[in-house]
């Protein structure tokens, strides 16, 4: 029997001008990542699944892939299988089962690597990467199980400087993308933490801000569920609502908060990091709001959080996040290493851009120009000025069979191709060839030599 051909649920096939738009954005992310000064890193697909368990949250860590060990088929192994089996479905672990699994993202890797390799790291270590990682999400509109992240991290620096590079790092990137209208999102952890204080219950800190979290996808009536599960009383939900519900300018927000939280040691400390955080762009004109609302479940953030959202022509969620932790690579028994770091979706940041229409055109040109094909002869000739232009930087098409020009142009055209070189039996005699414009039409008789440093 023959296999259909599919791919997984939740992954794609990129066809060639899809990784050429892709291409652009790396290549854009990566041009100010390096203007920044952040080096490259990269870490394997495979992590142990004891790196990544327990660093995500509750909701996280459900969306991990395992991947089974090898062997469990083996006859003298069966029994043990099926009986650790069973704990996987009772919803726990079994190394016997499986023991690595796909990296759910790019900062507790590093964390890992830098706790691997801090006696040899140059602090601070700025670093970025651009790979891809994978989660057994549901698959929607913006949300994939395998998708590519580009994140930039500053290891070993507890400064809020850093926080305002990100910010403007952000800015950069999606001025370069033509991405103007988007709008970057930032609040504290430690201002929420402020807000389980005030209302007593500091314990409920992650299922408070997992349950805020939700607010823009779900709703409040999900929240306030949620919230009400988590044992909170009506007149503490109450407080949630007001907390999320503050707006108006970064001074009038901090006010808010400050009246809110009066007592807070917490709330307090971070907004003297908001208040930090602002005072280094206070010169510089960027979209940064102050929003009480922003929660990023993620447990491992301690200080700042981002949140990069789309231009609101389009319907999207979150293009890119991140924020400050301070206790990350004490997960891995290396203490006292502060970082800070954002993160951008790839995926998300190219179905926008799609939607509105902002790659260049230039990105479907598969050549600069096309030899066409009038016979062996003649191919041997433009084979031999095709390799001369190639080794000039060009890039150079030749089309492999002598057919009728009009199927020949019709190819150059799909391909968007602008030049086009025609050199028939009359142009070897003379050495030259005629070079048309597919754009605009216009052609003309160029010599061997005018071509080969002909400006294409």
């Amino acid at each position: 029997m023959t296999t259909p051909p599919s791919i997984p649920q939740g992954t794609r096939d990129f066809g060639p001008d899809i990784v050429c738009k892709r291409n652009f954005i790396f290549q854009t992310i990566k041009r100010f990542f390096e203007l920044y000064a952040f080096q490259p890193l990269e870490t394997p697909a495979l992590e142990h699944l004891d790196t990544l368990m327990g660093k995500y949250g509750d909701e996280g860590d459900k969306l991990i892939f395992k991947i089974l060990n090898n062997g469990l088929d083996h006859p003298e192994k069966q029994q043990k299988a099926r009986e650790e089996f069973e704990k996987i479905l009772q919803g726990k672990n079994s190394s016997f089962i499986t023991e690595r699994a796909l990296k759910y993202d790019l900062t507790i890797p590093l964390a890992r690597y830098v706790a691997m390799n801090h006696q040899r790291i140059t602090f601070p270590f700025k670093r970025f990467q651009i790979q891809p990682v994978w989660r057994a999400d549901r698959p929607q509109k913006g949300r994939y199980r395998e998708f590519w992240q580009c994140d930039a991290d500053i290891v070993g620096s507890r400064s809020s400087l850093h926080e305002a590079e990100l910010a403007l790092l952000c800015h950069d990137v999606f001025t370069g993308l033509g991405l103007k209208n988007y709008s970057l999102r930032v609040n504290h952890r430690k201002i929420l933490a402020g807000l389980c204080e005030t209302m007593g219950c500091s314990e409920k800190l992650t299922q408070i801000t997992t349950a805020i979290d939700k607010l823009e996808k779900a709703g409040w009536e999900k929240v306030s569920a949620e919230l009400q599960k988590a044992g909170l009383l009506p007149q503490q939900t109450d407080t949630v609502r007001q907390f999320i519900s503050i707006t108006g300018t970064t001074e009038e927000v901090i006010k808010q908060l400050q009246d809110l939280m009066p007592h807070s040691y917490e709330a307090a400390a971070g907004i003297e990091d908001i208040k930090s955080f602002f005072s280094w762009l206070k010169n510089i004109t960027i979209p940064v709001v102050l929003d009480p609302s922003l929660a990023r479940g993620l447990d491992y953030y301690t200080g700042i959080i981002f949140e990069i959202k789309a231009p609101p022509e389009v319907k999207m969620g979150s293009l890119g996040g991140g924020g400050r932790y301070d206790n990350l690579t004490g997960l891995f028994g290396v203490t006292g290493i502060s970082g800070v770091g954002i993160s951008f979706g790839i995926d998300r940041i190219f179905d926008v851009m799609e939607e509105l229409s902002l790659f260049p055109d230039s990105l479907n040109e598969t050549a600069k120009l096309i030899f066409f094909n009038l016979g062996i002869t003649e191919t041997e000739v433009t084979f031999s000025l095709a390799r001369e232009l190639r080794n000039k930087g060009n890039s150079v098409d030749i089309y492999p069979d002598k057919v009728k020009l009009d199927k020949q142009f019709r190819y150059a055209e799909k391909k968007n191709i602008q030049w086009a070189v025609i050199i028939g039996e009359e142009e070897i005699k003379t050495h030259t060839a005629k070079l048309k414009n597919l754009k605009t039409g216009v052609q003309q008789t160029l010599t061997f030599t005018e071509l080969l440093n002909f400006s294409f």
